[in-house]
């Protein structure tokens, strides 16, 4: 009796036509899938627990559809693979990821070969996995379905696993809970009355972050502002402070003092932002951006949070800035502090002045009128162990060297300065990002203290 009822319930083998299947399955939806991102493991990335999953119950949905129903889901998954890890890599919501998607035209890809490369790859992939996808590779066993489904989770548990190390360095997006903390607030020099006793410029610098460990790279950071004539001028202090999300979010939380980004800011004002407060005060507002203003609608929210005047890329140009390429191309930000000098010195009543660089978004590319090749000049160590971060600095170091020989000439108008970083710089790989502090961004206060 109880060899009859094992041999009823004993499996039979796979078919020969559902082994070679599997394996075509397996090499679409767990290693094509995963490859291009599993190559970085070895300079590193973000975690991908999730797209792993998703990507796939995608292919097990689909087994036994059609060839193009499959190579659509395929395209379909590996872009929302992409746009997790993008979002994870620079820190952005998937809002923000879609509504800068409407502006990708602004994005010079071809400036950083990087993008380039990572483009042929994606699209040799999709082919690759198109093709395979011809091949035998409908599965109804359960056995196999169950093999599938380990191999993936296997995958997924090998991410987690391998990522451990850098998770702090990666999404970091706000809680509701999370205490807020800003270097407007650290540094104390927003006037709680609203009314400036002088001018205020606040700078926020693209990609500033707080080195970790790296005594070369902490010794360039503001440098410029240790010269005997800024001291002489202004009282300097420095500090860092929290950040969340990207260069948006570093502007709400500097500008508007809270967590969060700008969608709602887009067609409504808020007038408890900085500017809207010190317009009240007397002052005059002005916005500057080295970029385009309908780039994240800044054109829009601008207005919103309290800016009389914004000058964009167009604008600074008209004004005698020289155009830097990179992968935003905008106006070199070197050329900037000369236009806000300008702007004080003319000015018959208190300015509040705000300008957001652009030039160090990353990647920084050895060309496009950047100067930033032969960055030995800035540092033979960085140039030799970490060549683009060595780049970056350079352009950060010619905006402070165009900042300082401004801020000491002789007919500067007392001006209370901030520089401030948005977010970390979000390298692609561990090397580099890792030598900046995953949470924090520096600044640097210089409080006017006259001749």
């Amino acid at each position: 009796m109880q060899q009859a009822i094992l041999t009823r319930f004993r499996l039979a083998p796979m078919t020969p036509a559902t082994q070679p299947a599997l394996v075509n399955w397996l090499l679409v939806w767990v290693v094509l899938a995963n490859l291009g991102f599993s190559l970085m493991y070895f300079i590193g990335g973000p975690p991908r627990v999730m797209s792993i999953l998703v990507f796939g119950a995608a292919g097990l949905l689909v087994r036994n559809h059609s060839w193009l129903v499959r190579c659509l889901t395929f395209i379909a998954a590996l872009a929302y693979a992409v746009i997790l890890y993008v979002g994870s890599l620079f820190n952005l919501s998937i809002f923000s990821l879609s509504r800068s998607a409407v502006f990708m035209s602004e994005l010079n890809a071809f400036n950083s070969l990087e993008y380039v490369l990572v483009g042929a790859f994606l699209i040799g992939l999709v082919i690759a996995a198109c093709l395979l996808l011809r091949r035998p590779a409908r599965i109804s066993d359960p056995r196999a379905i169950l093999v599938a489904a380990a191999a993936v989770a296997t995958v997924a548990l090998f991410d987690f696993w391998m990522g451990i190390g850098a998770r702090g360095h990666y999404s970091r997006l706000y809680a509701e809970d999370s205490a807020f903390s800003s270097a407007v607030t650290h540094s104390q020099i927003a006037p709680a009355s609203g009314k400036l006793e002088r001018h205020l410029l606040i700078v926020m610098v693209e990609a500033l972050g707080v080195p970790v460990d790296n005594p070369e790279m902490s010794r360039l950071i503001f440098s410029r502002y240790r010269a005997p004539a800024v001291q002489s001028r202004f009282e300097v202090r420095s500090g860092t402070t929290t950040y969340y999300g990207s260069t948006t979010s570093g502007e709400i939380r500097e500008l508007c003092g809270r967590w969060g980004d700008y969608d709602a800011l887009v067609t409504q004002r808020d007038d408890t932002c900085l500017p809207a407060r010190l317009a009240r005060g007397g002052a005059q507002t002005t916005a500057y951006h080295s970029f385009d203003g309908q780039f994240f609608d800044r054109d829009k929210w601008y207005p919103n949070i309290g800016f009389d005047k914004q000058l964009f890329r167009s604008e600074l140009a008209r004004g005698g800035a020289e155009a830097c390429g990179g992968v935003f191309p905008g106006v070199c930000d070197r050329d900037v502090p000369r236009q806000l000098a300008a702007h004080l010195k003319a000015a018959r009543k208190p300015q509040f002045v705000y300008w957001l660089t652009v030039n160090t978004h990353l990647p920084v590319p050895e060309r496009n009128n950047l100067d930033t090749e032969n960055c030995e000049r800035v540092s033979p160590k960085l140039a030799r162990d970490y060549p683009m971060i060595c780049r970056q600095i350079a352009i950060w170091d010619a905006i402070d060297a165009a900042m300082v020989k401004e801020i000491t000439a002789a007919d500067f108008p007392p001006t209370d300065i901030l520089l401030v970083g948005d977010h970390m710089p979000p390298y692609f790989d561990r090397k580099s990002r890792t030598q900046f502090a995953p949470d924090r961004v520096p600044w640097l206060l210089l409080k006017w203290r006259g001749e």
